[in-house]
């Protein structure tokens, strides 16, 4: 297993751990996260999530050979069941990102409270490059969070972008050199154990209850459409061509 959990001072901390494979995720480890967010909900001594990967990545997003041998199907699928896990969590949950957030990596952050990268992160959502779609809200929050045409031009293009770029845009709160980056969102998660934990939760939902309706049914249209589009030829070609590590030959039309 690849995802580590610990519970100290009020915080509980999903850690990737899997550098290796730069955290790329597998259906078992998104199982593993799924769990750990329900049991930090079910424990009254956790006041706040810490989401983090490791000083050289955050996550390289979907490990493609166990994805394309476990393709999701449905919103029984590990992926589906953890992100849905993750947008219904009424404790806060604080995100610490360094290195790369590829994909789902940034997906994730959408659903966090607090988001804390590094100066020189990589995110990128290079969904369309892979014959694919945004996913789990993207296409409904990125816009919310920075506007129509950044995240046309992040969704569409699939340009990435730094930490300082992600602060500037409003998709996190603030940007720090890497080595700072853990130590200040734990110091974060870590203020909510001076607040009291009702009000805490009330906000969170107040906050969330204007999108709360229309993500849910963006959730549903997006993994629909992401299912289907995984069948497709283009997306078989250009996720082969990763794997290849070559130019996807996709038709003009």
């Amino acid at each position: 297993m690849s995802i580590r959990t610990s519970t100290a001072n009020g915080v509980s901390t999903i850690e990737m751990a899997r550098p290796g494979k730069k955290n790329a995720l597998t259906a078992a480890m998104y199982e593993a996260m799924t769990d750990a967010v329900n049991a930090a909900l079910k424990d009254d001594g956790v006041r706040a999530l810490l989401v983090t990967g490791q000083p050289e990545v955050f996550t390289a997003g979907n490990d493609l050979e166990d994805f394309m041998q476990r393709p999701p199907t449905g919103e029984d699928s590990p992926v589906f069941r953890f992100m849905q896990t993750l947008a219904a969590c009424d404790k806060p949950v604080v995100a610490a990102v360094t290195g790369a957030a590829v994909g789902i990596g940034t997906t994730m952050l959408l659903h966090c409270d607090l988001v804390y990268v590094s100066r020189d992160a990589r995110l990128v959502m290079p969904f369309v490059s892979l014959g694919l779609v945004p996913e789990f809200g993207a296409s409904l929050l990125l816009p919310r969070l920075v506007g129509q045409a950044k995240a046309a031009e992040k969704l569409l293009l699939g340009d990435a972008f730094t930490g300082a770029e992600a602060v500037e845009m409003g998709l996190a709160n603030a940007s720090l050199p890497a080595a700072e980056v853990l130590p200040h969102a734990k110091r974060m998660a870590e203020r909510f154990n001076d607040l009291p934990a009702g009000a805490v939760r009330q906000t969170k939902r107040l906050l969330r209850a204007g999108v709360k309706v229309a993500l849910s049914r963006a959730m549903r249209a997006e993994g629909a459409v992401f299912i289907d589009r995984l069948r497709s030829a283009e997306a078989q070609e250009a996720l082969r061509a990763f794997l290849e590590k070559r130019r996807p030959n996709l038709p003009r039309a």
